[in-house]
């Protein structure tokens, strides 16, 4: 899913487990609950996303946009924050 556009989805409580989401456009998408572990989001737009309560262990957040986003609650051990 590199480079989809996935601007405003609901994913809540999705598996995206090591899911490859680079360069991805998610802005207001609602991921709360989301299982993002080891998911690669580098430069993925996630401008206002609600990532409330998301496991994002292990994720790689490399160059990635997260004004505004919510990150309330959400599993961040071991993620890569060189934004």
């Amino acid at each position: 899913m590199s480079g989809a556009d996935l601007s405003w989805a609901n994913l809540s409580k999705a598996n995206l487990f090591m899911a490859n989401l680079s360069e991805a456009r998610l802005g207001g998408a609602n991921l709360s609950g989301a299982n993002l572990n080891g998911a690669n989001l580098s430069g993925t737009m996630l401008s206002g996303a609600d990532l409330s309560g998301a496991n994002l262990s292990g994720t790689s957040l490399r160059g990635t946009s997260l004004s505004a986003a919510s990150l309330r609650g959400a599993d961040l051990s071991r993620a890569d924050l060189n934004l």
